[in-house]
């Protein structure tokens, strides 16, 4: 219940103990929550005009030591009338982009690292589906399609606005000794992944930079900031190359957890170089990287069997949708069609035989 005031003073003696006890460290904030209001805009901006101009209230001295800007970003999902679960990734995003832009008005502040450090679908990692049915999204394949969705249009909120984004934290818990798959947000129950902790494994397979990509079935990002995913679905991309490979995230996303058609996938990449790359393709689906629709058709044991869980355990890995197979590029292009569930995810990934290597 302290002031904006008590909580600068805090900051300006935290920071400067911390930089006296170890002058290499690091110190930033304030972490807000959710700056979709006015009010916590206003703390935001305050606290930033303090930090570059204000009164040091531990020194003195104008200004206080801040090395990044931190804010927290959440979704808002419901229950609707129907009983299944809407989605509200425009939330998440508007707090993004809000405190993207605060950032940006402050022309001291031009390359400063961003954290977002709190970035999920709502606010409650503790609130397991029997106290909030609104957290069904959890276990299944809506929470790994609504990341991909959340973490590449914060890619295009930071192009769009020109900030620096260090990096964003998923607030996912590791609760013991609960039931299983009883809803609460982590990215495993009892040691078995949920298949949104394999859309950060697909994440994992990416690197170098970022690539261009074009798509004839995805919403603009303004479009998906301001109105979310409500209409027709979003089937988007992200992709990246290296000196040896590249990659390809594809996601069909709805904020309504509902059963739709599948969708007619067509990755077309150019500008490839020559050689037989080898193609390998991943999936999460209902019938692929996917624990929790294994323990469904167990009948939902509550506990599993000593082999169940090994099976569990096996269902949960991040899991090929073909094997790797060589695949030939002419006149440095690929066309790769594949059909993609509703909120299903794929990894698509080239890669170059590097000079020397035998496999």
């Amino acid at each position: 219940q302290g002031t904006k005031e008590e909580f600068f003073r805090l900051h300006d003696h935290a920071a400067a103990g911390l930089k006296r006890a170890l002058p290499s460290a690091r110190i930033g904030g304030p972490h807000v929550t959710g700056p979709n209001g006015e009010r916590t805009q206003q703390f935001l901006r305050d606290f930033l005009e303090h930090t570059l101009r204000g009164t040091n209230y531990a020194t003195g001295e104008v200004g206080s030591p801040l090395d990044y800007v931190g804010f927290h970003a959440k979704g808002s999902p419901r229950v609707m009338p129907e009983g299944h679960v809407r989605m509200s990734v425009a939330n998440q995003l508007r707090a993004i982009d809000n405190g993207f832009r605060i950032v940006a008005s402050f022309p001291e502040l031009e390359g400063i690292p961003i954290i977002i450090g709190e970035s999920d679908p709502e606010g409650c990692a503790a609130c397991p589906v029997a106290t909030d049915p609104h957290n069904a999204y959890r276990n299944g394949t809506m929470y790994s399609s609504y990341t991909a969705e959340q973490l590449a249009r914060t890619y295009q909120l930071r192009d769009l606005h020109g900030v620096n984004l260090l990096g964003s934290v998923t607030w996912a818990f590791e609760f013991e000794n609960q039931p299983w798959f009883y809803g609460f947000r982590d990215l495993a129950t009892n040691g078995v992944d949920k298949p949104v902790l394999n859309v950060f494994r697909m994440l994992g397979k990416m690197g170098g930079d970022r690539v261009l990509v074009e798509s004839t079935g995805a919403l603009s990002v303004e479009e998906v900031r301001d109105r979310s995913v409500r209409g027709k679905a979003d089937i988007g991309a992200l992709a990246s190359r290296n000196d040896s490979s590249v990659a390809v995230l594809v996601w069909h996303y709805h904020d309504d957890d509902l059963l739709a058609p599948e969708a007619d996938v067509v990755v077309t990449l150019e500008g490839l170089p020559e050689g037989r790359p080898v193609l390998s393709h991943w999936r999460i689906d209902q019938d692929h990287s996917n624990a929790y629709a294994r323990w469904l058709e167990m009948g939902s044991p509550q506990p599993p069997t000593p082999i169940q869980v090994e099976e569990l355990e096996s269902a949960g890995k991040l899991e090929a949708l073909l094997a790797p197979a060589p695949l030939t590029i002419i006149q440095g292009r690929a066309v790769i069609p594949f059909r993609l569930p509703r909120q299903g995810v794929s990894l698509i990934t080239l890669t170059w035989r590097e000079e020397g290597d035998p496999s």
